[in-house]
Parts: C-alpha cells; sequence; structure tokens
C-alpha cells in the first residue's frame, strides 16, 4: 500500500490529492468506471502513484500504487493493476514538465478521434488547446489491437504523439490530458471534454466558427493556471463533501 512508507508531508499531501483528483473526474463523468489519474512522485521523478485497476470513484489512500518510469509496482502487488499503465510511465519518461496524467474514454471527445474535424478551443477555458490536439492512431504503428496501451512500445508512441501539447486524443478510444500540477492536468481532463461538447453545439449551428487564435489560446492558459486555486478547491470541497 503506497501510503505505508510515506515519510514526508509532500508526497502524503500529493497522494490525498490523487485520491480526490479520482472522485472530482469521477463527478465530472470525465472517468466513469474505467479511466484514470496519476501523480508524478514529489520524491522520485523517476517514480509515480496511479491506484490499482479500480473505478476511480471508489478509490482511497489503501489503493495507490507506486511505480516506476516502466510501470511495474516499486513494491510486491499482488492486486490486479490497471492494463493501460503504461501510458502513465512513457508519458512521465519523454515529458519532464509533467507532474500529472489523466487518461479519459470520455463519449464526448471520441467523435473527435474518429473524425476530420480536429478539436480546438472554442472558449478561453480551453486556451491550452490553442495548440491542437494530436490524435494518435494505435493501428499505424501496431496493426489490429485491442486499441488499449498494454505496453512500453504503445505507451512510447503514445508519448511521441502527445509531443509537447497539453492533451492527446486517441482514436476510437479516448484521451489523455497532462499538466505541470495535478490541479492543472484535472481542469484540463474537464475543459477538453466541456469544449468537445461546447464545439459540437457551435457546429450544429451552422456557418462559420471563430476559433480561439493560437495566442490567445495560449495567453488565455497562461492567465488561468495562476487561478487554478479557485476551480480545485471548489471541486476538492465537493468531494469531501459531496452531500453540501
Amino acid at each position: 500500500m503506497a501510503q505505508d512508507n510515506i515519510t514526508d508531508d509532500a508526497t502524503r499531501a500529493g497522494l490525498e490529492d490523487l485520491v480526490l483528483a479520482n472522485r472530482i473526474l469521477a463527478e465530472n463523468q470525465v472517468l466513469d468506471g474505467f479511466g484514470h489519474v496519476s501523480l508524478r512522485s514529489p520524491a522520485r521523478a523517476d517514480r509515480y502513484y496511479l491506484s490499482r485497476s479500480l473505478a476511480p470513484g471508489i478509490v482511497t489512500l489503501e489503493d495507490l500504487v507506486e511505480f516506476d518510469l516502466d510501470s511495474n509496482p516499486v513494491a510486491a502487488e499482488k492486486r490486479k493493476l490497471y492494463l493501460e499503465r503504461f501510458i502513465h510511465g512513457e508519458i512521465y519518461r519523454r515529458r519532464p514538465d509533467v507532474q500529472a496524467i489523466v487518461h479519459s474514454h470520455s463519449a464526448t471527445v471520441v467523435p473527435f478521434t474518429v473524425s476530420s474535424v480536429p478539436l480546438k478551443p472554442i472558449y478561453h477555458m480551453a486556451g491550452f488547446l490553442a495548440d491542437g490536439a494530436p490524435v494518435f492512431d494505435i493501428a499505424e504503428k501496431f496493426g489490429h489491437t485491442d486499441m488499449l496501451v498494454t505496453c512500453h512500445e504503445h505507451g512510447a508512441a503514445l508519448a511521441e504523439s502527445l509531443g509537447e501539447a497539453a492533451s492527446s486524443l486517441m482514436r476510437g478510444h479516448g484521451f489523455v490530458a497532462v499538466g505541470s500540477t495535478l490541479p492543472i492536468a484535472v481542469y484540463r481532463a474537464i475543459y477538453t471534454q466541456q469544449n468537445a461538447a461546447l464545439q459540437e453545439t457551435a457546429t450544429n449551428l451552422g456557418g462559420e466558427i471563430r476559433y480561439l487564435d493560437p495566442e490567445e489560446g495560449r495567453l488565455a492558459d497562461r492567465s488561468i493556471q495562476t487561478v487554478m486555486q479557485r476551480p480545485w478547491g471548489l471541486w476538492t470541497a465537493r468531494a469531501k463533501n459531496p452531500k453540501a
């Protein structure tokens, strides 16, 4: 169990936030019985924390497992693990700036993974999409698969497709969102989904859509990151007291 050997306050606080992140993403319907969120270890950049294979909405501290970047458990672990944990290990390996990762199967986003219509920022809250959301097609490199990222090679190919972007779509599967902090990764996952819904609504209106220009998106994203405590504070309060 991840918390048994934790002695530093930063790591313990990070793991408590990771539990809350699982609840927040489930409550916002970004994750359901599937999908997952991870946190790079605050103590060691070559390790990360992720729940055992469990529905995100019921994850507790006891369910968190510490992994190395090969996505092997650091300690002996008999419980079932997520098949797609390689998403996390390989993105952390390629992107030292990334401290948290969300993988979602959002039905709102999936149509953009199989369409020629690109996901683009339709409002300032999704400014992080201004430089585009690349689409990872597992078939291009691996042929027919079960569409899951279940090995180092799959994960490395996804990380390469993501590049320096904040989010990458996954054909017929879902998406990943990353951030320099856990609140930012959670925020980006939620607003990737919300932007997809708004973009579909705007498209259905007909006519030309004026998306954010790349520089507008970058400026908006930079500004919103300075006030991340506002949504994070609201989300964590609700996660801690869902009946309030």
